[in-house]
């Protein structure tokens, strides 16, 4: 019995398929193609999407980093400027509270250009330091903070300085605690000023850097040491990023301050032969290098540790 469809035909023709060109099914299948790899494009696009928007979400987590909180750029702008006046005229009194210098030594009272220059400066505080201690040692402080909190280069020739006029153990823990309160402060300005700079010029590579920060941030503190030892970072960009990408004071001032003392430790140390020096790179050598190195690796030892042991586990 043969089934029929209303007009009483066969209905073999709806169980037959068309059948398609050689060149319809290499259309077909290519455009087939051509939109599975559309949609693939288009999904892996969304999930990186996704994640620049999750970073970029992150990093409007920050505390305090709201645009409603920012400053502007014009006010942030002078208010740069109203606290580096007021620390310049600060500087300026404590250079009006030093004791009187005779004529030959006042031309030598002044910041450090070169080796030579610091070896003048040094044979002046020297010769005063026995009776004006705290003055020559207030004022030392005063000038290295001050040069670090606003990220001014040569407080390498005060690190030398300092082990040329003061014991050792006092040269060190002095530029320790200098380094790393003037590093703050320069923090605590970006963290005023510089964020919406910063969120403003480079957005996407500030959102990385703060989604980098989210992922180790149970080992900033080692990662601040390793920065602080090695030379791969500038610190005058530590101390200005940090602040943006959420890097907290605490252990930012901490990781400062015991970062920079196996460096500031090689710089005091040849400060003791101050007169004997011939430029500022006469303290590297192949040994002090080398011990560099060895504290960097101490310093991020417990991260890999940790990441062993979590891997172990796992």
């Amino acid at each position: 019995m043969e089934t029929t469809d209303r007009s009483g035909g066969p209905l073999t023709r709806l169980k037959s398929k068309r059948r398609t060109s050689p060149l319809e099914s290499t259309s077909s299948s290519s455009t087939e193609h051509i939109n599975s790899e559309d949609v693939a494009g288009e999904m892996v696009e969304d999930s990186e999407s996704l994640s620049e928007n999750d970073a970029v979400n992150e990093l409007e987590m920050i505390p305090s980093s709201s645009s409603s909180q920012d400053l502007g750029t014009k006010t942030a702008v002078l208010l740069l400027l109203l606290i580096f006046c007021s620390s310049a005229l600060a500087m300026f009194l404590v250079w009006k509270t030093f004791p009187p210098l005779d004529p030959e030594d006042d031309k030598d009272l002044k910041f450090p250009k070169d080796i030579e220059d610091a070896k003048k400066l040094g044979n002046v505080l020297s010769r005063y330091k026995e009776q004006y201690y705290a003055q020559v040692f207030a004022g030392f402080l005063c000038v290295y903070i001050f040069l670090q909190t606003f990220a001014i280069p040569g407080s390498i020739f005060l690190s030398i300085i300092s082990g040329f006029l003061f014991p050792f153990p006092v040269a060190l823990f002095s530029v320790c605690f200098c380094s790393a309160t003037g590093a703050s402060f320069c923090y605590l300005l970006s963290y005023l000023v510089g964020r919406r700079l910063v969120r403003h010029y480079l957005p996407d590579r500030a959102a990385q850097w703060s989604a980098k920060v989210d992922n180790h941030r149970s080992n900033l503190l080692s990662y601040i040491l390793f920065l602080r030892i090695t030379p791969f970072l500038p610190n005058w960009f530590i101390n200005i990023v940090s602040p943006v990408i959420g890097v907290p004071l605490f252990p930012f001032w901490v990781g400062s301050f015991f970062g920079v003392a196996p460096p500031s430790f090689i710089f005091i140390q040849a400060g003791t032969t101050l007169q004997q020096l011939s430029s500022t790179m006469d303290p590297i050598t192949v040994e002090t290098v080398l011990l560099l190195i060895v504290f960097a690796l101490l310093s991020i030892l417990p991260v890999l540790l940790k990441n062993k042991l979590k891997t172990k586990f796992e």
